[in-house]
């Protein structure tokens, strides 16, 4: 074997390490699960999908089972009082607090939830923040000149959590949008 064909299958083997790296780093940071109910959900509700995703990763990591300190329940973090609301607006017969915790209703109360947010706040910066802190808090702050200059979207907010917030929803959407 001659010097150019191992530096070509050298150069193919650093390659092919890269891929299967890159490929498992984003199978462990950007995992896909609940798929076919994100795709149903977002169609319902003409929301992006990779935004659904994105949301499910960094509020719950794809755990059904996931309860924050404030009581926000299952993949999509909704409060149980939220949940409630959407469950009677979408008319979910039978609906329960329990039910949070079953994948398909929890990312369907949150695509709901997060599409109203958008109709309500006209921008999807401003939805994302109000689904992080609430939309009272947000209202509030696109009052005040020091968040807002319009008076209709945010340029940054006094929680830097809601801010890391945005950031990170707006990163993993990026790389979601290759799964969908």
């Amino acid at each position: 074997m001659n010097k150019t064909n191992v530096f070509l299958l050298s150069y193919i083997g650093v390659i092919v390490c890269l891929c299967v790296f890159i490929t498992g780093y984003i199978l462990v940071f950007y995992p896909i699960k609940y798929k076919d109910e994100i795709t149903s959900a977002s169609t319902e509700f003409n929301i992006a999908p990779n935004l659904i995703a994105s949301m499910i990763n960094a509020e719950s990591n794809f755990n059904p089972y996931a309860v924050s300190s404030a009581g926000a329940v299952g993949l999509m973090q909704l409060l149980p009082t939220t949940a409630q609301e959407m469950a009677l607006k979408l008319n979910l017969q039978n609906y329960s607090e329990q039910d949070l915790t079953t994948p398909n209703i929890n990312i369907r109360l949150g695509t709901y939830y997060i599409s109203t947010l958008i109709k309500l706040f006209e921008d999807l910066d401003t939805a994302i923040c109000a689904y992080n802190a609430g939309p009272n808090k947000v209202k509030s702050w696109l009052q005040n000149p020091e968040y807002s200059n319009n008076q209709k979207t945010l340029i940054t907010t006094p929680y830097p959590a809601t801010n890391f917030y945005l950031s990170k929803i707006k990163h993993k959407m990026n790389i979601y949008s290759n799964f969908f």
